[in-house]
């Protein structure tokens, strides 16, 4: 009679473990420097410097101080400081007014603010980089430069 006779339809619901979809943030501080390989499931925001490779699965925040010299692979990314390498990113590229970018990029969307340093061979879409790493836009404005010195030996 005093008894409570509902009871809980799922009792997995009340779980205090961490889902997989948790907007984690990993923090790589000013005054830190990482040499080698660095891997991440969750967003990443470096302010300090990174030396080597870094494969993030999320977001990688590069902050106004921060500096990442080497490859990045990563979903989604929004560079404020400096980066100079390879960067593969999957979905979008978001370079701000502070940033300075030298190197190799791959991605889908891009937005470049004006006031950025942006000194990149770009390649956009999804297709897939060619195996000796090096782009056709690379290649192009190699074979642009020997033509120009060509036609300046020729005159």
């Amino acid at each position: 009679m005093f008894s409570n006779k509902k009871k809980e339809a799922n009792p997995a619901k009340k779980s205090i473990l961490p889902t997989t979809t948790s907007h984690a943030l990993n923090t790589l501080v000013h005054g830190t420097v990482v040499e080698g390989t660095v891997k991440s499931e969750s967003d990443i925001r470096i302010d300090g410097i990174i030396k080597g490779s870094l494969n993030c699965k999320a977001k990688v925040i590069i902050g106004p101080e921060g500096f990442v010299e080497g490859e990045v692979r990563c979903q989604n990314a929004v560079i404020e400081g400096r980066f100079e390498g390879t960067l593969q990113v999957a979905e979008l590229l978001n370079i701000r007014e502070s940033a300075k970018v030298v190197g190799d990029v791959q991605t889908n969307k891009l937005i470049v603010q004006s006031g950025a340093v942006f000194s990149v061979a770009c390649q956009m879409g999804s297709t897939p980089r060619p195996k000796n790493g090096k782009t056709d836009s690379v290649k192009a404005a190699k074979d642009f430069v020997k033509s120009a010195e060509k036609v300046g030996q020729a005159s």
